[in-house]
């Protein structure tokens, strides 16, 4: 039976590439809020997805974002070829009750993982309000998937493109204002937007949950690369998360971690780019 074929690759805005992936072994186990790591060549990094979509006898819907290299590489890839390794799944699954009304946050490519979130939810009678965010409208992705799965769905663009001009936050600070009753917070995102939607619930005292997608390697808990601090202590993002209470995460220490390879990452990316337009060039 062949695995990890690449069934499907579509481009939803410029650098965002969605890949249906064959992979029974992973589409028959995984549950919302789960991940995979991925790992395209030989020589490739190992990248932590978590999963849009996934349905027995279906394929495995990832969504991702071109930001460095190992992604621009994975971008490449065409219809047809495989991927070397799809690991999976991995992570705590989402906890998912009849909490009431939910409001499920997604920005950017953290859109696709509130998806399968939400349509559980709603599976099982929340009441389920989205919110999307994205810089300017042609990076809004997935909006017919969450309009279906949402009773209520509002759009905010930084430019004002679409929907309404402002950030995620406004329009939960808008909702919260005109005093709908909110039980629980689902944001999913930058670490900036999630620490401020954490920020503005918790005056409120509505539990906000974030997913939290700091460097993964070996996303089964052995090399303590995603270590996160929560409530004062050290978790695994890749074993006891990826979803924590977004009211007890140190944001300012996620921050410093994610931005120690920036200029790894930047330098690697740029020689990249050069061989590979070298190489079409030749």
């Amino acid at each position: 039976m062949p695995v990890n074929k690449i069934l499907k690759k579509t481009e939803l805005a410029p650098q965002i590439k969605l890949f249906e992936i064959e992979a029974p072994y992973i589409v028959d186990k995984v549950l919302p809020g789960q991940f995979v790591v991925i790992r395209a060549y030989e020589t490739g990094e190992r990248i932590p997805l978590t999963v849009a979509d996934a349905r027995k006898g279906g394929p495995l819907v990832v969504i991702f974002q071109e930001v460095g290299k190992s992604t621009r590489q994975m971008g490449l890839m065409e219809e047809g070829e495989h991927l070397l390794d799809v690991i999976g799944p991995l992570g705590r699954p989402s906890n998912l009750d009849r909490f009431g009304t939910v409001v499920c946050i997604g920005g950017g490519v953290g859109i696709p993982p509130v998806f399968p979130i939400a349509r559980a939810l709603k599976r099982i009678r929340n009441r389920i309000v989205s919110i999307l965010g994205a810089r300017t409208r042609g990076l809004l992705i997935l909006e017919d998937w969450m309009r279906e799965v949402s009773h209520e769905l509002y759009i905010t663009t930084d430019d004002g493109s679409y929907g309404t001009k402002g950030f995620v936050t406004d329009e939960l600070k808008r909702l919260i204002g005109e005093g709908m009753a909110i039980d629980r917070v689902l944001a999913i995102g930058p670490t900036v937007m999630m620490k401020a939607v954490s920020e503005v619930t918790k005056p409120h005292g509505i539990k906000t949950i974030v997913s939290l997608n700091p460097i993964m390697v070996d996303g089964t808990g052995m090399c303590g690369a995603c270590r996160v601090e929560v409530g004062g202590e050290t978790k695994f993002a890749c074993v006891d998360g990826p979803e924590f209470d977004g009211h007890n995460v140190n944001y300012e220490l996620l921050f410093a971690r994610q931005s120690i390879y920036l200029s790894q990452e930047k330098e690697s990316m740029e020689l990249f780019e050069r061989e590979h337009t070298d190489g079409k060039a030749g």
